[in-house]
């Protein structure tokens, strides 16, 4: 594996940095973790809003982390096309739509609506994710990628610690005061119409700031000289997993997420439960940025543990302390059950930026192309915490927490599996 910059850029070929690029893409990955991380606080205001079972609740992050699956080969063939830094404000305006759609939802009161605009939210997010991703593997020797890209993930976790704590306040302090499921007819159609410009309020606040980011990246779209790898039809996209460690870390990018996003789903419920904290919605959210505000702690200090051990080793370790935390949880009650939930965060903190660069190694100008197909395995955020949601209506929020456990096992495995560099001649 070659260990130079230079080298790098020539494993690569698809992008050299002026150093001043660097903090636009750290933006990058901020603004799409805090908005991502928002749906662990609308998800509670839209279930009490419409009266939804666990499961029906969660089809809030399904419908969010569908466009992962629908959107990222297309954003991949967007980055091929017109390049890095046009398709970043081609997924920050698309961002921005998607925001101002909750502008009509409110105004229908209708559930399906909002779930069209996290839709429309979340392929822009696809977008940029598909950007920002091999651009941090960029930065640098191939041999430092899973820190670089761990601490760039640091900053995602930064937004996604701000972000639910301002939104529980913003959007969940109502909750308490009135419930909807004592209201019906006119009055409920008021109430609900009145408590989503709450939502709305908050999303066009993140539309004003994503259209200026979208100015300044345009603005800069120069900064980045580019080569672009051949054009290839799209769905050639797919013959990289013919490679064995890149299918099995795209598998465990679909569990990762799906996991990840199952457990900060269900935070505020699961606090809320007189077996656990019984707090009030408000208070429980003011909870969940301890799960992400780990993971951004957890990104820090993994930066520098990355450089010492084996990314491998390092994965399948964390993999096994959450499974740990998840069982602690499931069979404790009061504070034990409450934060070692909450502590899962810690541990999640390397995974994404690890999985993702174990799986890539050797994808030279196909970058792009990986982080496409890895990034459709995002739809694993659609897919785990809706069965997690059914499992909780069956069994309960606790018996539930085997669903994202079994996911870890698979991250576990992956990790152990690739603790050994991969050859760079695997690609088929």
């Amino acid at each position: 594996m070659h260990s130079t910059t230079t080298a790098a850029h020539r494993e690569t070929g698809a992008a050299r940095y002026s150093a001043d690029m660097a903090p636009f893409v750290y933006a990058l990955f901020f603004v799409f973790g805090g908005i991502t991380s928002l749906n662990d606080i609308v998800l509670p205001k839209l279930q009490s809003l419409f009266t939804l079972t666990h499961a029906e609740a969660m089809l809030v992050q399904t419908a969010f982390f569908a466009a992962y699956f629908v959107c990222s080969m297309p954003a991949a063939a967007l980055v091929r096309r017109v390049g890095y830094m046009r398709s970043a404000v081609a997924g920050l305006l698309t961002m921005t739509a998607g925001c101002l759609l909750f502008q009509p939802a409110s105004a229908h009161g209708t559930f399906g609506l909002f779930l069209l605009a996290l839709f429309v939210l979340a392929a822009g997010i696809t977008t940029v994710q598909v950007v920002a991703n091999p651009l941090i593997s960029m930065l640098g020797a191939p041999h430092t990628t899973s820190s670089r890209l761990t601490f760039a993930q640091a900053f995602n976790s930064l937004g996604t610690t701000i972000f639910p704590y301002v939104g529980s306040i913003l959007i969940l302090g109502s909750i308490a005061r009135v419930d909807p499921a004592t209201l019906s007819g006119a009055d409920l159609d008021a109430f609900r119409l009145s408590e989503s410009r709450v939502v709305v309020h908050t999303y066009f606040g993140l539309a004003a700031a994503l259209a200026l980011l979208a100015a300044v990246v345009w603005w800069r779209r120069t900064g980045l000289r580019e080569e672009r790898a051949p054009a290839t039809p799209i769905f050639t996209a797919f013959n990289l997993l013919g490679r064995p460690r890149f299918a099995f870390g795209t598998l465990c990018i679909f569990l990762y997420v799906g996991g990840e996003v199952a457990i900060g789903s269900v935070i505020v419920n699961y606090l809320k439960q007189g077996s656990v904290l019984a707090m009030t919605a408000e208070e429980a959210g003011k909870h969940v940025p301890f799960y992400w505000g780990g993971a951004m702690v957890g990104r820090f200090l993994g930066a520098y543990v990355l450089r010492l051990f084996a990314p491998g080793k390092v994965l399948a370790v964390t993999a096994g302390a959450v499974i740990t935390l998840l069982t602690v949880s499931a069979h404790t009650v009061g504070g034990a059950s409450g934060w070692t939930l909450l502590a899962v965060g810690l541990f999640n903190s390397i995974m994404f930026p690890t999985i993702f660069t174990l799986a890539c190694e050797g994808l030279g100008r196909r970058a792009a192309e990986g982080s496409g197909v890895i990034c459709m395995a995002i739809v694993g955020g659609a897919v785990v915490p809706l069965i997690t949601g059914a499992a909780a209506d069956l069994w309960g929020l606790k018996t539930a927490l085997g669903v994202p456990a079994l996911c870890y096992l698979g991250i576990l495995v992956f990790g152990w599996v690739a603790r050994k560099p991969a050859r760079l001649n695997e690609d088929p």
